[in-house]
């Protein structure tokens, strides 16, 4: 049974848990793909809440979310195996069926059609109001020497408006 959250009551675990990783999880056509991400923004536009995440065009998620603008962000809550993070922030859905490997535990969704992960229970289900790329010139120079060395590859920023929050049990 999902326990119904507010997501900004867990604000501080969702923003501690960013620079270490959570995961983000698209579906489309039967299939799953989680990834990990570092970057990322809980906040309020369009008097909506909204989590905004950061996904390079050469993703596999990228794919996915232009075929289903629906994703769910999945926060660690309590203990759980880091392993996760590693294997899904180092390999391709495109190669690998990440949650098949792990042998992780998709929980149903309520509003949105792509799954929560057991395993981080926190879950946001988002979709998509509205997104941008990235224009790597506009970025200062420090930032794009370190992070966008193949300009092509830039960041398409997605602001997801959170549509339900649980804690998945």
């Amino acid at each position: 049974m999902n326990k119904k959250v507010n997501p900004f009551d867990h604000a501080r675990e969702i923003l501690e848990s960013l620079p270490g990783g959570i995961l983000l999880t698209t579906a489309h056509g039967g299939t799953v793909n989680t990834m990990t991400i570092g970057w990322g923004a809980l906040g309020t536009d369009w008097n909506k809440p909204v989590f905004i995440t950061l996904v390079r065009e050469s993703r596999f998620t990228r794919e996915l979310l232009d075929k289903n603008p629906e994703f769910t962000v999945n926060i660690p809550y309590g203990e759980f195996d880091r392993k996760i993070l590693g294997v899904c922030g180092s390999r391709s859905g495109r190669d690998t069926d990440k949650i098949k490997q792990l042998g992780l535990t998709l929980v149903d969704s309520e509003i949105v059609c792509v799954p929560g992960i057991k395993e981080l229970p926190l879950t946001l289900e988002c979709k998509v109001a509205a997104r941008q790329k990235q224009e790597p010139s506009l970025i200062g120079e420090k930032y794009r020497a370190m992070f966008y060395p193949a300009p092509e590859d830039a960041h398409i920023m997605y602001f997801g408006e959170i549509v339900n929050a649980y804690i998945a049990g």
